[in-house]
């Protein structure tokens, strides 16, 4: 495997690009590449293969899909280049970017994905594509069909292969790359290169060129980073008074598990906001309307899993709010740089239980600059933030100078009424239709910002007397879905729950998110896991030991 150094600053010109793909990147306001396309272009176009190491938002898909586009013969009949992608979401997306790529030199591209009815995928590659980008799984499909023909393929992209490697995705894709030619040439693209992503390398492609971009540094002005210190018992009523003092236009809400997003939809709902909810749980139509009507403004809040929004393509969202404080530095990378892009200003906002300031620390250190620790607004912030807000909405109704139609209505009252009291009568019903009523008492939220932090003691409970995962106090229920199961190792033995999410994760290989709350008394530790896994987790954990000694593990009974 060669090794390809950094190239210097270039222009789309300088890549070996045709003219027509060049027209096409001007009528799409390219202006220059993105280093990864600097790096990679001239090298597919030369007929290298490529491994390349880029993170998402590094523009990797025009990297890869403007020399596929210039490659393809229009006229020849056959799939002539295949594209694999972890999600629906990015299958559709570089389907979408590919088309505008070749549209001038009419290449025809296909997205091939589950949920989506076959029966026009069929009828499309019956008629003849030259590009078919897809889910591995589908693909598969419809090569087990035998109505996708890969004989003739020339050009095969991996994208996102460790996404693939992680949900499952590898065996699938060694299928799919034996049934094309091996004379082809493949680019593999990965955040990350783990053991099995570079086996499958050295399997399939033939001394490939590494090209490697960093990340770009996170810092950006236009990026404002907030962080909430609340504990859990009081999220919902903060996160309701941080939308409304920010009034966002469009906003990104994530949650770390479908049923959180859907409690906190309706949650949501009830309190007169417009959310859509956004999770894996929701057919290809469902998430197609979802998209919909957030894209059209149609809702105002979109409450998503990382795993659904991987891949969305929004024009522009003022806010992302993490309700549930990512598990990773990088996870919160990808999250908040869905805003402030294009030259916009965006804001990130997450919500951060007393226990988990040691990972917004984490965080920081990653991003490189400090989060902003803000006060949860009080009752009063709101009723100023609304009389700012209704003050500068009558400013420019004013300036604007369209109410002729009510100037009437005014001068009738002034024979009786003075006119500041008409205007504050009318300012008075503007306000009350805003946002329903006014609380009558003031739900008092614990401020946290200023609290000292115990050194060393990140998981520590507010009171000190018992590490707690998700605070819950002892004997409250577990969620229907959920199953406690007690653990017969405690804080005596120096356990902590990242201890125990490790072990269980490990063992039982089920996803972090299927654990719920922790809590880790001085001999025993009750933890929570979907039902669905309760079982397997009890088996594997029985067998298996935590910080090297073996535990007794059993369904809690209280």
């Amino acid at each position: 495997m060669t090794e390809q150094t950094e190239a210097p600053a270039a222009v789309f010109t300088d890549l070996g690009l045709e003219p027509d793909i060049l027209k096409a990147l001007d009528s799409l306001g390219y202006e220059e590449p993105t280093p990864i396309q600097v790096e990679a272009i001239p090298v597919l176009l030369g007929g290298r293969d490529v491994l390349g190491q880029a993170a998402t938002g590094t523009g990797k898909t025009a990297a890869f899909a403007l020399p596929l586009v210039q490659r393809i013969d229009p006229d020849k009949r056959g799939v002539q280049a295949l594209v694999m992608a972890p999600t629906r979401e990015l299958a559709v997306q570089v389907a979408e970017a590919t088309h505008r790529y070749g549209a001038g030199r009419g290449v025809s591209v296909l997205a091939v994905y589950g949920g989506q009815a076959i029966d026009r995928q069929l009828r499309e590659l019956r008629r003849g594509v030259s590009v078919v980008v897809g889910t591995p799984g589908r693909i598969l499909d419809h090569i087990r069909r035998r109505s996708l023909d890969l004989s003739s393929v020339g050009y095969v992209v991996l994208d996102e292969a460790d996404e693939m490697l992680d949900m499952g995705f590898i065996e699938d894709i060694e299928t799919i790359l034996t049934e094309t030619p091996e004379g082809r040439q493949t680019a593999l693209f990965s955040a990350t290169f783990p053991p099995r992503i570079a086996q499958l390398a050295d399997r399939h492609m033939t001394d490939p060129v590494r090209v490697t971009v960093r990340a770009p540094k996170l810092e950006t002005p236009l990026v404002r980073q907030a962080a909430y210190v609340v504990p859990r018992p009081y999220k919902l009523e903060a996160l309701a008074r941080v939308l409304d003092l920010e009034a966002p236009t469009s906003a990104i809400l994530f949650c770390r598990t479908r049923n959180e997003v859907d409690e906190l939809n309706e949650a949501l709902s009830v309190r007169g906001y417009r959310p859509e909810a956004l999770h894996g749980g929701l057919n290809q139509a469902q998430r197609d309307r979802v998209m919909k009507r957030f894209r059209e403004g149609t809702a105002d809040l979109l409450i998503a899993t990382d795993v659904a929004a991987r891949g969305l393509d929004v024009e522009h969202v003022s806010h992302v709010i993490n309700y549930d404080i990512p598990q990773t530095p990088e996870v919160y990378v990808h999250r908040i740089g869905r805003t402030g892009r294009a030259g916009r200003e965006g804001t990130a906002i997450t919500l951060v239980q007393p226990r988990e300031q040691g990972l917004l620390r984490g965080i920081e250190r990653v991003v490189g600059r400090p989060i902003e620790l803000a006060r949860v607004p009080t009752v009063a912030d709101l009723r100023a933030r609304r009389v700012e807000l209704l003050r500068s909405a009558i400013r420019e109704t004013i300036e604007e100078d369209e109410f002729d139609g009510y100037r009437e209505i005014v001068a009738t009252l002034a024979e009786d009424y003075d006119p500041l009291e008409i205007a504050a009568a009318a300012a008075k019903l503007a306000a009350d239709a805003t946002r329903g009523e006014e609380p009558e008492n003031e739900v008092e939220i614990p401020q946290w910002e200023n609290r000292p932090q115990r050194p060393h003691d990140d998981t520590r409970g507010p009171r000190g007397r018992r590490d707690s995962f998700d605070g819950p106090p002892r004997g409250r229920r577990p969620r229907a879905d959920m199953t406690r199961l007690f653990i017969g190792v405690g804080r005596r033995r120096g356990i902590r729950p990242g201890d125990i999410v490790g072990a269980i994760v490990g063992e039982a290989k089920i996803p972090a998110e299927g654990i719920g709350s922790i809590e880790i008394a001085d001999q025993f530790t009750l933890v929570e896991v979907a039902e669905e896994h309760a079982d397997h987790v009890i088996r594997t954990m029985s067998r298996a030991a935590i910080k090297g000694r073996p535990v007794s593990i059993r369904r809690s009974h209280d």
